[in-house]
C-alpha cells in the first residue's frame, strides 16, 4: 500500500540576529514524504522559501546520522522531538499526522544565546571542555590490553558516559538550564578509568567552576535531562560528578 504524503504546518521561531526580537511565523509544507527526516522536511521548506524570494530558515546540522549533535531543535516543546533516544536528524516525518502543526524553537537557555532563527551559540560547552575534558598524562606506547585491570562494570559505564555528543538537549530541557548531565558525563568517563585519576581533582574543579561562570543553573534532580538525552546518558553521571567534586574539595 502506497504511503500518503503529508501536509505539515510549521510554526517556527524567526530571529534575524542575536540582538533582534524574534517571533513565530507559520509556513505550510506540502507533499511531505513520511520517510523524510525532519531536517529534510526543513530543506524542502527552505527551497520553497528561496523560490518565493523569502529568507530561508537557519538551523544547525552536520552529519545527519545522530553522531555530531549539532542539529538540536525543540520540537513541540521537547528537545530533539517526540521520540526518545534520538537526535533531531533521526526523527522521521511519519511520526507526525497529516495536517499537524509543529512548533519549532531553538534551545532556550541563557548560556546558549540565539544567533539566528534556530541557531544558538554553544561555545559555552567548548569552554567547559577546555578546562579539563581530556587527559594530558603521557602514556608512552599503547599498553597491552590486560596490563591495566579495569572492572567490566566500570569500563561499560565509562563507555556509556563517553557517548555524550554535547548536543545541549539536557540544558534545553532543564527548567534551570543546568549543564550538570553534560559535565557529569565528561567528568565521569575519566573518573572510572585509571588513566583519568592523576588529573581528577583539577579536572572536576575547573570544569564545574567554568560551568557556573558561564551561567548554567544548578541541578535540582528534575530528571528532564536524562529523558531527552539522545544517547540516554543516565542521571547517575551527575551523582558521580558530585562525588568527584567532594573528593577534590576534601583534598
Amino acid at each position: 500500500m502506497e504511503k500518503m504524503n503529508l501536509t505539515i504546518h510549521v510554526k517556527v521561531w524567526r530571529q534575524e540576529n542575536k540582538d533582534a526580537k524574534g517571533k513565530f511565523e507559520v509556513y505550510t509544507v506540502n507533499d511531505v514524504n513520511p520517510d523524510m527526516s525532519f531536517l529534510e522536511m526543513l530543506d524542502v521548506l527552505n527551497e520553497d522559501l528561496i523560490k518565493s524570494d523569502q529568507i530561508p530558515i537557519e538551523f544547525d546540522n552536520d552529519c545527519r546520522e545522530g553522531i555530531c549533535g549539532t542539529c538540536g531543535l525543540v520540537i513541540n516543546g521537547t528537545a530533539h522531538g517526540p521520540k526518545s533516544g534520538t537526535t533531531t536528524c533521526e526523527v522521521r516525518m511519519r511520526t507526525f499526522k497529516n495536517g499537524q502543526t509543529i512548533y519549532l524553537e531553538p534551545w532556550r537557555a541563557k548560556p546558549f544565546p540565539v544567533l539566528k532563527d534556530l541557531v544558538v551559540d554553544r561555545t559555552a560547552f567548548d569552554r567547559i571542555m577546555s578546562k579539563g575534558g581530556y587527559i594530558t598524562i603521557r602514556t608512552n606506547g599503547i599498553p597491552e590490553a590486560n596490563a591495566i585491570p579495569i572492572p567490566k562494570e566500570n569500563a561499560d559505564l565509562a563507555m556509556d558516559y563517553a557517548s555524550c555528543i554535547g548536543c545541549g538537549a539536557c540544558v534545553a530541557a532543564c527548567p534551570n538550564a543546568s549543564a550538570a548531565l553534560f559535565v557529569g558525563a565528561k567528568v565521569s568517563q575519566f573518573a572510572l578509568l585509571p588513566q583519568g585519576h592523576p588529573e581528577a581533582a583539577r579536572r572536576v574543579e575547573r570544569m564545574v567552576t567554568q560551568m557556573d561562570d558561564d551561567g548554567f543553573g544548578a541541578c535540582s534532580n528534575h530528571g528532564e535531562c536524562e529523558a531527552v538525552c539522545p544517547k540516554k546518558i543516565p542521571i547517575s553521571a551527575i551523582a558521580q560528578m558530585r562525588r568527584e567534586f567532594l573528593k577534590a574539595a576534601v583534598k
